[in-house]
């Protein structure tokens, strides 16, 4: 039953936001009481982070998959970006926005995690880009993937992107080809514009 609540709970959070989901809520997409509920999570902000977490690590296991292919580190961004648009969904209710206001404590601690998950993705992606010449081997890794990170989290911002003006979609779309051009050698350009020109049929 704690799965089942975590599972719904953490689906309903991504579509509808942290602070707009009650428990009441939760309870009755499961049909289940609300009691039930405390009897696993004592409040919703246990609830929060747990399905917080769990959602970090089913995007971990997900990108793992994804690394394990082994494509060109430019087609790998790509992958992970339309990957994380499938299963990040709720752009309009803004699910990051809503935790970060309305539970602090819990945004830092799934932050820190997150970046922790990610580093070594982004790092082993920096490194093979420039061993195999799609990258600049000047660029600095620890510093490119902390500020790939940075860029990753502002875009969320909403009030400095706001909703009726930029979609999460187009906003990591825009971001990925920032990010890109600035590390590219000409081959990484080369292969970045054939994945936008594709993207874009």
């Amino acid at each position: 039953m704690r799965e089942k609540i975590l599972n719904s709970a953490a689906e309903m959070f991504l579509s509808y936001g942290f602070k707009s989901v009650t428990m009441d809520d939760i309870a009755e997409r499961i049909g289940i009481s609300k009691k039930t509920i405390y009897t696993h999570f004592s409040t919703k902000n246990k609830l929060v982070a747990a399905a917080g977490l769990q959602v970090i690590q089913n995007m971990g296991c997900g990108i793992g998959k994804i690394q394990d292919k082994n494509q060109n580190p430019i087609k790998e961004n790509y992958e992970i970006k339309r990957y994380i648009a499938q299963h990040l969904k709720g752009e309009k209710f803004s699910p990051h926005y809503q935790l970060q206001k309305y539970y602090p404590k819990v945004y830092e601690s799934l932050k820190e995690k997150q970046y922790k998950l990610l580093e070594n993705c982004m790092q082993e992606n920096l490194k093979r880009g420039i061993e195999s010449g799609y990258y600049r081997k000047e660029i600095n890794v620890d510093f490119i993937s902390r500020i790939h990170f940075v860029g990753i989290m502002g875009i969320k911002d909403t009030d400095l992107f706001t909703p009726e003006k930029y979609t999460q979609p187009v906003l990591m779309d825009h971001f990925l080809e920032y990010h890109l051009r600035a590390i590219c050698t000409q081959k990484g350009i080369k292969t970045l514009e054939d994945l936008i020109e594709l993207d874009e049929k």
